[in-house]
């Protein structure tokens, strides 16, 4: 038993001024941390509790987003009307992560920091660089059926285990971070995640002194939102591949496109090459397929997880098919 000291934040700022001190982690809904601590891979010696802040409303921004308080439920987000009419890509992604009883626990902040599932990560006596910085990664040479495809490098090859923050980047949202001192600043949530590079245990751009408070959204792209998420079994299990797209039509041509991929990378990866073959061309198979061969041309594979490749592809395109039509 480790022992580790408590304290239940008060407001946002003491929140932030707590967690500053060495060996102290945010704890809210603590449906990874908690694991995480269990199995001697997190090892906090104080626990800061956010999850009673005043961060869990849902709420209307002036130009017709919506803010997500970092403390609002991942089943509350999923269920409100508006999250469901104007960004059902949003609403399915999160009903189709976890159980529901994880979904009444988890957090919106704590969904996005949540760590990577690959199970050398897990395994301490496994070699890795996310856990350990310079012990290697045993998931490059052993059996690396669920890494990543995209963005990769010698000292990871771990993946994101986020199905949210997934659609969040498909619709384009920012991260509002709140330091100690009172001063705030957003972050896209493209620019939140790094890449492992050299320094996979430095997940995101998150500081010391600094905490999420909520997601902005901006308003909904015209068109129709779908996210479509394939696994090894239907339920609580976390994605192989997923897609998340947007797709504006007009006179059967794709006049703008937003496409994101999970289980891919170690971060939620945006496909800039896929919108820009799809935008502009005939809602066809064939854009589609052209679109699936520019998202995934520098995929590599790493033997286990080969067949990855092909799965995006196919994901893509029929995600696209039915968001937009084939003909």
């Amino acid at each position: 038993m480790r022992s580790f000291t408590y304290e239940r934040a008060t407001d946002p700022r003491a929140a932030v001024a707590a967690v500053s001190r060495s060996g102290a982690k945010f704890i809210s809904g603590g449906t990874n941390l908690l694991d995480l601590m269990k199995l001697d891979i997190e090892d906090p010696s104080h626990l800061v509790d956010i999850s009673r802040l005043p961060l869990r409303d849902i709420e209307e921004l002036p130009d017709g987003g919506l803010r997500i308080g970092a403390q609002a439920r991942n089943s509350d987000v999923a269920a409100d009307a508006r999250v469901r009419t104007r960004y059902p890509a949003l609403s399915e992604a999160l009903v189709s992560g976890a159980s529901g009883q994880l979904r009444n626990k988890a957090s919106t902040g704590g969904n996005l920091v949540q760590r990577t599932r690959c199970p050398y990560f897990y395994d301490t006596a496994a070699d890795c660089n996310k856990r350990d910085p310079g012990s290697g990664c045993a998931a490059i040479g052993g059996f690396n059926r669920i890494h990543a495809i995209l963005g990769a490098s010698d000292s990871c090859i771990a993946t994101h285990p986020s199905d949210m923050a997934v659609a969040m980047t498909a619709l384009e949202a920012q991260i509002e971070l709140l330091r100690a001192d009172g001063s705030a600043r957003r972050v896209a949530i493209t620019d939140f995640y790094r890449l492992p590079d050299d320094t996979p245990h430095i997940e995101n751009v998150l500081e010391p002194d600094e905490m999420i408070t909520g997601v902005l959204l901006p308003p909904p792209l015209p068109g129709r939102q779908l996210y479509r998420k394939v696994r090894d079994r239907a339920s609580y299990e976390f994605a192989l591949v997923s897609v998340a797209a947007v797709v504006s039509t007009e006179r059967g041509t794709i006049s703008a496109a937003r496409v994101a991929f999970g289980g891919v990378a170690h971060k939620p990866w945006r496909s800039v090459e896929a919108e820009d073959a799809l935008t502009g061309r005939p809602a066809t198979m064939a854009t589609y397929r052209a679109a699936a061969e520019a998202a995934m041309r520098d995929a590599v594979g790493r033997g286990h997880n080969d067949f990855k490749i092909e799965l995006a592809k196919r994901t893509l395109c029929r995600t696209l098919a039915q968001a937009a039509g084939a003909s």
